[in-house]
């Protein structure tokens, strides 16, 4: 089973290119104001269309941050974009920390855009004006044809997704999977009823190996498969 894209329809890119026409490295965080936004850790992060980033990319006016993995950038990543993983970047020298405050900074991820976002709150926290997340993640990137590079720029993991539940009073809260040996993670706000859905994008991971799911009321390692059960289908996780 795959999930649908976001598709990004010609005409919005058009009605939004007005904004991204006046955005740069030297951009006041005021162009971003008709972005959605996500609200993270405090922060409020606006979301850009696929077609505003590639706009960006191609005339040179943003710099790109993967938040993901450092397995999963290995992998594959947008041409020239630097690894920043959430929340807040590489442990020693994360390069980001070399970009003046006004950059226009694109962080992204693959789920498609929790990881993104917490990294893009943690910059906008340090005092970066111009973070923002792609909204349609990395894999509508590369779905697009646009330039990635990596060991296999054109590889894409199969996506699983496990549906949990947790007490409704950690609304907000996160859930994560992670596949502790390759350092892969994948992350989802709790909904207001508990529910979670997280979208597994992990590389190189069998339906045997174990992932660690965790959520602030419980935390579990079990195969990948036990977890979702027929790959590619639902599956509703209730401890």
């Amino acid at each position: 089973m795959t999930l649908p894209r976001r598709t990004v329809l010609a005409s919005a890119g058009a009605a939004l290119g007005g904004v991204a026409g006046c955005l740069g490295g030297g951009g006041s965080a005021s162009n971003l104001d008709g972005y959605d936004t996500i609200s993270v850790d405090g922060q409020s992060v606006p979301l850009a269309p696929l077609a505003d980033v590639h706009d960006w990319y191609e005339s040179d006016r943003a710099r790109f941050a993967d938040a993901r993995s450092r397995a999963a950038y290995s992998q594959s990543h947008i041409e020239g974009a630097v690894w920043s993983p959430a929340r807040h970047g590489q442990d020693e020298d994360d390069p980001v920390a070399d970009w003046d405050a006004d950059t226009l900074v694109v962080t992204y991820c693959g789920c498609p855009h929790h990881l993104s976002s917490m990294r893009a709150a943690a910059l906008i926290d340090a005092g970066y004006r111009n973070a923002v997340a792609l909204d349609d993640g990395f894999w509508a990137w590369q779905d697009g044809g646009y330039p990635t590079a990596g060991g296999t720029p054109d590889y894409e993991p199969p996506l699983r997704i496990v549906e949990g539940r947790t007490d409704p009073t950690f609304a907000g809260e996160w859930a994560w999977a992670r596949h502790d040996p390759s350092g892969q993670r994948e992350v989802t706000p709790i909904a207001d009823d508990g529910t979670y859905a997280l979208n597994v994008h992990f590389a190189h991971v069998a339906d045997d190996d174990p992932i660690r799911l965790t959520t602030p009321a419980y935390e579990l390692s079990a195969p990948i498969a036990a977890l979702i059960g027929i790959i590619g289908s639902h599956h509703r996780f209730s401890p």
